[in-house]
């Protein structure tokens, strides 16, 4: 892999990471319509260092109270304020994630990369959150989370183990179906992909170094941070005002061109 499509594959880490399109689709997409070598998922994961950097710098302050709420949890065994239930409903909602990245990892890094089932699943998922937003009137802030809201969540960011599902896209999605407000639902997914992320990077980090701190390595993961907290900042100016038709339309439209670019491929 060459400096230049490190740079690339970080910059479109960094900006569909946290935009409801799905970053895994777009870095197997990328190299297969560039004619580049795939670069595989645990280098798709090194990435998310980046991401996962910028992310803690951004929610700084949220992840403070969180994690000085989660340990009086611990020391008192029970929950008592918003903050601490807050805490809790992360770490429920990470759960089903977790099991099923341990699960089905190996299917998702091969079988699920296939460039026919990412544009399915980026078209699915986009009618799904297209309806949800549309659909949904109510608008609940995010202090009106309930355990079952949490797991719902936390169900649906599992699905995005398959490439083109996105995690944002999923809990998003799920969360605009619960009737939370749009930007109450992209607070709590980004909250939610702090802990996944990491324990991602901690699995397959190790994988991705075999060959040592490679230049193409650092500069992907220096373009990816970069790009997640530019995400990150219009993501949430734009759905306080606007709805996510616009992601929506991005996925189908993504998703067709896929299927005809592979059709005259065969």
């Amino acid at each position: 892999m060459t400096v230049w499509q490190a740079l690339v594959l970080g910059l479109v880490q960094g900006l569909a990471e946290f935009l409801p399109i799905s970053s895994s689709a777009h870095l197997a997409l990328v190299p297969w319509l560039m004619g580049w070598q795939d670069p595989g998922l645990a280098f798709d994961v090194a990435l998310h260092l980046g991401t996962l950097v910028a992310l803690a710098w951004y929610f700084r302050q949220e992840w403070g109270a969180l994690t000085m709420a989660g340990l009086r949890v611990l020391r008192r065994r029970r929950v008592e304020d918003e903050a601490e239930r807050r805490a809790m409903f992360v770490l429920l909602a990470t759960i089903p994630a977790g099991i099923a990245g341990l699960a089905l990892g190996d299917l998702a890094e091969h079988t699920l990369r296939h460039p026919v089932s990412i544009a399915i699943a980026l078209i699915v998922l986009g009618t799904l959150l297209w309806w949800a937003d549309r659909s949904i009137r109510s608008a609940r802030p995010l202090k009106a989370m309930t355990w079952r809201d949490a797991g719902l969540v936390g169900l649906a960011q599992a699905c995005a183990l398959i490439p083109g599902v996105s995690r944002s896209g999923s809990t998003i999605t799920a969360a605009r179906a619960l009737g939370f407000d749009r930007s109450s639902a992209a607070t709590f997914s980004f909250l939610l992909s702090f802990p996944i992320t990491l324990a991602a990077v901690v699995h397959k980090a190790p994988e991705a170094m075999v060959g040592g701190v490679t230049a193409p390595l650092v500069v992907g993961v220096l373009a990816a941070g970069v790009s997640s907290g530019v995400a990150i900042a219009v993501l949430l100016r734009y759905v306080s005002k606007r709805s996510y038709g616009v992601f929506a339309a991005y996925r189908w439209v993504a998703g067709v061109l896929v299927l005809v670019l592979w059709w005259m491929r065969r």
